[in-house]
């Protein structure tokens, strides 16, 4: 039988309520006293029943993370860092898929399992400020992502623009003037990689250089074979770039691996930049130059941001806080080894 709130007040010497003070972290209990009953917390090893908290409250205790890539290590992180961020609220973490599809999006979006979760962390590609005004679910929503909205929910982005300015600049910094951007995609210029190239633009012009548009190449998708192609794409084209900017980590991978399979070197050849650190660009034959948001900062904003409106706190509406980034200088650019300065 497990350790109730009556054996640890019978350990303390004090009563019931004193106890549930202590454990419901409530300010208006003294150090001394919070000490003597945490000691017999400690020496009864009581554990409290969080999903009988949650359910006093009228709530489920779970909260929902959706994102659409499994395969993409940058969201596995990102998912890690949200569990962690929500243990610290006792909440749990249910993790769902998007793929990336619209309808996913939008079910998700829709609370087709608004019966289980209290809020909803959302990470959308394809969704529309229009499918958000829409929405008739009322269980609170966060957004992650880049992608920009004009809708009445927090959002939880890094300044990408900025961070894609700051790539560019350190290219430039080593005298490199052909800067290919890989990654770009048609037709939605309000997602991330629309802004990654607005900020390989405007690097590029405020340095004096007129970006060459024959260096930017669209892919598929955002993945390393997809980086492989387009790299293998310039190539072929006779586009050899002395450097390359890439939306994402994946695709600067992939870019590497074709700039060494046609017999050229990283970076002496071909200098390289990505985006996101996940843990494989830190050990690959070569490791990888790349900007790092920092995504700690990111799930725990999400997650405080969601807890705030469970629990009715006046906020502003809606938040769009800016998380840091830096920029991680590796072997991929330069021989040498250094981080730069968070922002």
């Amino acid at each position: 039988m497990g350790v109730s709130l009556k054996d640890v007040a019978q350990r303390a010497g004090v009563s019931i309520k004193t106890v549930s003070n202590v454990v419901n972290n409530y300010q208006h209990v003294t150090p001394k006293m919070r000490a003597k009953v945490q000691q017999a917390i400690d020496e009864l090893g009581y554990r409290p029943n969080l999903t009988a908290r949650h359910l006093r409250k009228g709530r489920t205790g779970i909260i929902a993370l959706a994102v659409p890539e499994f395969g993409n290590p940058y969201f596995a992180e990102l998912a890690g860092e949200v569990v962690d961020a929500a243990a610290r609220h006792d909440y749990t973490v249910l993790v769902d898929h998007t793929a990336g599809q619209r309808e996913k999006e939008l079910l998700v979006c829709q609370g087709f399992r608004s019966h289980v979760i209290d809020g909803l962390i959302l990470s959308p590609i394809h969704l529309e400020t229009e499918d958000l005004m829409a929405r008739t679910e009322t269980a609170p929503l966060v957004l992650l992502g880049e992608r920009e909205y004009e809708a009445p929910y927090d959002h939880i982005a890094i300044d990408n623009v900025a961070a894609a300015r700051e790539a560019v600049a350190h290219l430039i910094a080593l005298g490199h003037r052909r800067i290919a951007f890989l990654g770009s995609r048609t037709g939605q210029e309000r997602q991330p990689a629309h802004l990654r190239l607005r900020g390989w633009r405007e690097e590029l012009a405020a340095s004096g250089i007129t970006p060459d548009e024959s260096l930017v190449v669209v892919t598929d998708g955002y993945g390393r074979e997809d980086g492989a192609a387009a790299m293998a794409s310039l190539l072929d084209r006779g586009e050899r770039p002395d450097a390359v900017f890439a939306y994402n980590d994946l695709i600067a991978i992939g870019a590497m691996r074709t700039i060494t399979e046609r017999g050229l070197t990283v970076p002496d050849d071909i200098a390289v930049v990505g985006f996101d650190d996940i843990e494989e660009s830190r050990y690959g034959a070569t490791t990888l130059t790349t900007i790092a948001p920092d995504k700690a900062a990111i799930a725990r904003l999400a997650v405080d941001s969601l807890v705030e409106r469970l629990a009715g706190t006046p906020v502003a509406e809606p938040r769009r806080p800016r998380p840091g980034y830096r920029l991680v200088v590796r072997e991929s650019t330069t021989p040498g080894e250094s981080s730069g300065p968070a922002h």
